[in-house]
């Protein structure tokens, strides 16, 4: 697999506008994810942000890497032994990897509490993931 900078920035575009619209979602307060349609809209944003935050890992990892992750969780492990994140955000993105399996598989448990947790930090934690990420195109690929 050959590493593709420009797939990589469409992700991160795509990342930027869930981020956008999450920081839409809790401008509004936290009565603003109250009715069913907006806690769909929360949800699906927090499943959509940490999918492409996967998706960007495994892209870095197997296309410049050649390696595989063994699981979600492996993706954000892997990217900070290769120095794509640093320590304080590979602490930040812990358990994205879970969460997102119960966003997608265990929707019918969901915790709400966990999500509104989520939620409140996830801007800020995909924000920070897309610097890094932006920052190791151009310390890596001069791109």
């Amino acid at each position: 697999m050959v590493l593709r900078p420009d797939a990589l920035r469409r992700r991160l575009l795509k990342l930027e506008e869930v981020i956008s619209g999450l920081e839409e979602i809790g401008a509004e307060g936290t009565g603003g994810a109250s009715q069913p349609r907006d806690r769909w809209a929360l949800e699906r944003g927090l499943q959509l942000g940490a999918e492409i935050v996967l998706d960007i890992g495994n892209h870095i990892l197997s296309a410049h890497y050649g390696v595989s992750a063994e699981n979600h969780e492996d993706v954000i492990t892997q990217l900070h032994t290769r120095g794509v994140i640093d320590d304080a955000l590979r602490e930040r993105l812990r358990g994205l990897g879970g969460f997102r399996n119960v966003l997608v598989h265990d929707y019918v448990r969901l915790d709400v509490d966990r999500v509104e947790s989520f939620a409140s930090r996830a801007p800020g934690d995909f924000a920070a993931f897309a610097h890094a990420v932006r920052e190791w195109i151009a310390a890596t690929l001069g791109a």
